[in-house]
């Protein structure tokens, strides 16, 4: 079975982990927002729900939640970076505990708001 693919955006910077999705326009099938590093994320002001991976140093899924709705916390202790996708891709695409996402593998620009494509596994 081929692994899914996900277009990434990076949000490395403070103001833009911050921000996160306030500062972007909704996610599409197949993208996610990377925080980086990013241990717990807040949906205070968001319009709509959001799927969380919780990545280890590995970039290992260590933790999924689903659909969290708006004006609400989540975290994961020992995260090293959190991907947002839009609610209900990360059970479309198969992502769970234990799945390896390859999202920094095609690092071609230095900039920290470049966009590529990532696997999983």
């Amino acid at each position: 079975m081929q692994a899914p693919v996900l277009r990434v955006h990076r949000a490395e910077r403070f103001r833009e982990r911050l921000l996160g999705l306030l500062a972007r326009p909704r996610l599409g099938p197949g993208e996610a927002l990377a925080l980086a590093p990013c241990a717990a994320v807040h949906t205070c002001f968001m319009r709509y729900a959001i799927d969380l991976l919780y990545l280890d140093a590995q970039d290992r899924v260590i933790k999924r939640v689903d659909a969290l709705p708006p004006w609400r916390a989540s975290a994961c202790p020992g995260a090293r970076c959190t991907l947002e996708l839009a609610a209900g891709e990360a059970g479309r695409l198969g992502l769970k505990p234990g799945s390896q996402i390859d999202w920094r593998s095609e690092r071609h620009h230095e900039s920290h708001d470049s966009s590529h494509s990532g696997t999983s596994t």
